[in-house]
């Protein structure tokens, strides 16, 4: 059907072949649905509950839950959105459609104020499911950013631009301008006297396992670089933006340094020798655990234009 083939590129033309589509074949389901899914394309909400509504009633099954739900919340109605995800049908939805029920039900509690709640409905996943899956990766980013913590939303979009291999999200434009609002935190919260990092300082935790981190891709190594403005990584198992905390504990990879022996120090004709060194370094942190195409639709979240 043309319709479908063209409601990626050019959704407007699509809606109005489906349309005709739909004056042809109306009682049969899958033209319904095709024309309820292109609605949803073309910004046509209502159209598309009412379509795909008729699908399913004439073809039973769940049918495309995340998509109503989406067009809802679109509608100005995240109430009815997270209704949704509490009906029967959504018991019934395979792990790829209740990825994205899950999505857009946690983007609905952002739109009525509960953005915790949102983080929380996200967090039913694991940490390396949440990785591993770009758009819910990305949905979880953006709601810890909407939440005001940037440093934590920096390190989870770049999770999901490492495995949004389709590059169906904007995750890696995220990054870099989470970078430069993580960087210019850090610079304003350093101590202007001794250049030192305060207590306020924004630094990104690592806590999974980078899935990029040996494969060239953004990892959470290149923060360091994208928010000094110098595109150089840093180590691949952690990432502080900014200087190290004052008072930190220099360590250093090279093992232990010899201990000074107890006691006085020899002399000679020639006046005392040079006393231990204060070598400094710097430690690294052990990295965490490491971090699925659907039948359905991706989930536009039409309340910011993803």
């Amino acid at each position: 059907m043309a319709a479908g083939t063209l409601a990626d590129d050019d959704p407007d033309t699509a809606w109005w072949h489906a349309r005709a589509a739909r004056a042809r074949g109306g009682r049969i389901a899958v033209v319904r649905e095709t024309v309820g899914l292109v609605a949803y394309r073309a910004g046509e909400w209502a159209e598309a509950i009412g379509e795909l509504r008729a699908a399913r009633r004439m073809g039973g099954g769940p049918g495309h839950l995340a998509v109503l739900a989406d067009c809802e919340r679109a509608l100005g109605h995240p109430e009815k959105a997270i209704e949704l995800s509490r009906s029967e049908q959504a018991t019934e939805l395979d792990a790829d459609a209740r990825v994205e029920l899950a999505t857009v039900v946690a983007g609905a509690r952002a739109d009525l104020g509960q953005t915790e709640a949102g983080l929380a409905h996200l967090e039913q996943f694991d940490p390396q499911e949440r990785a591993r899956n770009p758009r819910l990766g990305y949905a979880y980013a953006d709601l810890l950013d909407r939440a005001g913590r940037p440093a934590e939303a920096l390190t989870w979009f770049i999770r999901a631009a490492n495995a949004d291999t389709d590059e169906d999200t904007d995750a890696l434009e995220r990054v870099e301008a989470l970078a430069a609002v993580v960087g210019s935190a850090t610079e304003e919260a350093a101590d202007p006297a001794t250049g030192e990092a305060g207590p306020d300082s924004e630094t990104v935790a690592v806590t999974d396992a980078d899935p990029g981190a040996d494969s060239g891709e953004v990892t959470d190594a290149t923060v360091a670089g994208l928010a000094a403005g110098t595109g150089a990584a840093a180590g691949p198992e952690a990432v502080q933006v900014g200087p190290a905390p004052a008072g930190a504990e220099p360590t250093s990879d090279d093992g232990p340094k010899p201990t000074p022996a107890i006691g006085p120090e020899p002399t000679s004709d020639n006046g005392p020798d040079g006393g231990p060194g204060d070598g400094t370094g710097t430690g690294d942190s052990d990295p965490g655990p490491a971090g699925a195409a659907s039948e359905i639709p991706q989930v536009l979240f039409s309340d910011d234009g993803k």
